[in-house]
C-alpha cells in the first residue's frame, strides 16, 4: 500500500466520524423554558393593584368588566389612591374631571380597607359623584366557605 492510499484511507475513516448528526438537542429549550416559568411565577402576583387593603366580605358576585376599571381606593389610615397614586381628598375632583375629559366613561371601582370609618368612604362617593361619575361599585372579599 502506497503512502497516498493509506492516507486516504484515514482522511476517509476521520471523515465518517465527524460527520453532523441529524437530531436535535431539546436541552437548552427546556433550560430556557423552565427559567421563563420561574420567572413568570414570581411575577405574576406582582401585577395586581398596588394598595394594600382589607377588604369587606361579602357575598356578593364579581362583576365583569371589558376595560380595565378606575380603581379608587382608602386605606386604613384614610389616605385616598387613584389606581397607585396618592391624592388628598381636595384633589380627587380635580383628578377625575381631568380623567372624564380624557374620554373615561366606565365604573369607578372604591375598595375601602374593613377598619376604615364609614363617613370617609362615603365623602369619597360623594366627592366622587359631584366630578361627574354615577357609576360607582365597591369592592369586597368573597366569603370564603
Amino acid at each position: 500500500m502506497t503512502n497516498f492510499q493509506a492516507g486516504n484511507k484515514r482522511w476517509k475513516r476521520h471523515r465518517n466520524n465527524s460527520e453532523l448528526k441529524s437530531e436535535i438537542n431539546i436541552t437548552p429549550l427546556v433550560d430556557v423554558m423552565l427559567v421563563l416559568l420561574i420567572v413568570f411565577m414570581i411575577a405574576a402576583p406582582l401585577l395586581s393593584v398596588g394598595v394594600p387593603v382589607n377588604l369587606p366580605k361579602t357575598e356578593a358576585k364579581s362583576l365583569l368588566s371589558q376595560k380595565d376599571p378606575l380603581t379608587i381606593t382608602i386605606d386604613s389610615t384614610g389616605k385616598i389612591f387613584i389606581q397607585d397614586e396618592e391624592v388628598l381628598s381636595e384633589q380627587l375632583a380635580a383628578k377625575l374631571n381631568a380623567i372624564i375629559d380624557n374620554g373615561y366613561e366606565e365604573k369607578i371601582y372604591i375598595r375601602g380597607d374593613r377598619s376604615t370609618e364609614y363617613g370617609k368612604i362615603l365623602k369619597v362617593m360623594a366627592r366622587i359623584n359631584t366630578a361627574g361619575f354615577e357609576n360607582i361599585g365597591l369592592v369586597t372579599d368573597p366569603i370564603n366557605q
